[in-house]
């Protein structure tokens, strides 16, 4: 009796991912060539997927050298295969595996590196939208402005790190120097990575900056956004923080979050 479908995705992804092969080699047939066709296509897989990393992390990989790269993708690999049929969105979860796997315990600033080339990475395949003006918000009412909410460039990220993240990846991006004298123990770093005018940019900011557009890039409103500013640093410019996002093209939208219910 034939296997119902979720029984052999079950077991062609355990023969593909984890080399457990002898459920699936009686359910092909020609068995004695199954064995080694599961074999060259299991490699073929790793070796695609893992290009595909080494594609989106080129700056991980020279961190860690090609041979612990193709290493550390295999492991990636069985452990998170994808979930969707487009590639370039494989390997949102890269950076939390390096954070926990024991190999790369030495290295505690790899994990953050891998996330600025993922938010590159996102950043590059982002959808277009058309910048706001400031004109559009003349509707709102005074007492409706403190509820709201801004949508921002769907290329914006934002990453904090204790670790000068990106000094390590412009050494070690490709054509960088990966021989400069980098600093560790100099601070940590706020970003803000984005696409403009065709071209993926970041730039550090403040403390309070970016507290101030990260609550707001997470939805928040205007008011606990600037809360959250004036929590970092209390003379915080909430007046030049909201006019510079539409200097810099960075809000495209806006709504009135509801009032609470009691």
């Amino acid at each position: 009796m034939p296997l119902p479908l979720d029984e052999v995705q079950a077991v062609m992804r355990r023969a593909l991912l984890d080399g457990e092969t002898g459920a699936l080699v009686p359910l092909i047939e020609g068995r004695e060539l199954a064995e080694t066709q599961l074999a060259i296509y299991r490699n073929n897989v790793f070796a695609s997927l893992t290009e595909v990393l080494r594609g989106t992390f080129p700056a991980i990989c020279r961190l860690v050298d090609d041979r612990f790269f193709a290493y550390a993708a295999h492991e990636f690999i069985r452990r998170h295969p994808p979930q969707r049929p487009c590639l370039a969105e494989y390997g949102a979860e890269f950076a939390d595996f390096l954070a926990g796997f024991p190999p790369c315990r030495e290295l505690p600033y790899i994990a953050d590196v891998a996330r600025l080339e993922w938010f590159l990475n996102a950043a590059v395949t982002a959808g277009d939208t058309a910048p706001l003006t400031p004109s559009a918000l003349a509707a709102i009412a005074p007492e409706e402005a403190p509820r709201v909410v801004l949508r921002f460039d769907p290329s914006l990220g934002f990453l904090a790190s204790p670790w000068p993240i990106d000094r390590i990846w412009e050494a070690n991006r490709p054509g960088g120097d990966d021989g400069a004298a980098i600093e560790l123990a100099a601070g940590g770093v706020h970003l803000e990575i984005r696409r403009r005018d065709g071209a993926v940019v970041f730039q550090s900011l403040d403390r309070a900056t970016f507290a101030f557009r990260q609550a707001l890039g997470e939805g928040e409103t205007l008011e606990t956004a600037s809360a959250r500013a004036l929590g970092v640093n209390a003379e915080f410019d909430l007046t030049g923080a909201f006019s510079d996002l539409f200097r810099e093209a960075v809000v495209t939208g806006f709504e009135i979050a509801e009032v609470p219910s009691l």
